[in-house]
């Protein structure tokens, strides 16, 4: 199964650290981060468990939960986290998901099918391509992804900057450019005419090409 934008994150029902979860009722009504990791004990992985607790409070303000995944079981998970705390100084603060059935993996297209059925086995090169974040909006629609090779490890000030975007060209038709931080200028889509930009944006824009029409970000 290929995951692409605007398709609906795949439900499913699995054990975390926090407990069991399902996870469109986990999300409900607001949005949700999903990254994975290809094994528990990884370096690269155990800063990023580490630095995504320390951010957790961002992603609180912009009402957006935060959920990991890692090729293991929850007992596995349990004493990794000692770790993660002990050298990033920030305890899980946040569920991470057990996969040792690999049948959270192969649903988001992180696995193939033919991956077999166990993590039993399975070193962090053999799912290598579990390296992935799924931004997920209220209607459970995948909204942006990325995939990171094992040997570098994720920005999470990036991820921060696109649910940002995402969250305002929801509500807005606005395109963000690049490089764009909350609170620079947008872009006004194509798809509007000048006609309601107009209504829209009466102080007008900048156009330093015809079809580019910069304007401030709506409030």
């Amino acid at each position: 199964m290929s995951l692409r934008i605007n398709a609906e994150a795949p439900n499913f029902t699995a054990q975390t650290t926090e407990g069991e979860v399902s996870f469109h009722d986990w999300i409900g009504d607001g949005w949700a981060v999903l990254f994975s990791h290809p094994k528990d004990f990884t370096p690269v992985c155990t800063t990023e468990l580490g630095s995504v607790a320390g951010l957790k409070p961002e992603f609180d303000k912009r009402n957006c939960k935060v959920i990991g995944l890692s090729v293991d079981g929850v007992d596995n998970h349990e004493k990794w986290s000692k770790d993660i705390e002990a050298s990033q100084g920030h305890a899980l603060n946040y569920p991470l998901i057990g996969d040792p059935e690999l049948k959270v993996a192969k649903a988001y297209d992180m696995l193939p099918a033919d991956a077999g059925e166990t993590c039993e086995g399975r070193t962090p090169a053999d799912n290598a391509t579990a390296r992935s974040v799924f931004v997920i909006g209220p209607d459970k629609k995948i909204k942006a992804t990325l995939t990171y090779p094992m040997s570098t490890g994720r920005n999470f000030s990036e991820v921060l900057r696109l649910l940002d975007s995402c969250q305002l060209t929801a509500t807005q038709k606005v395109a963000t450019p690049a490089n764009w931080q909350d609170g620079d200028d947008v872009i006004i889509l194509p798809s509007m005419s000048d006609d309601d930009a107009k209504k829209k944006y009466p102080n007008g824009w900048q156009s330093p090409l015809p079809y580019i029409r910069i304007v401030p970000q709506p409030k």
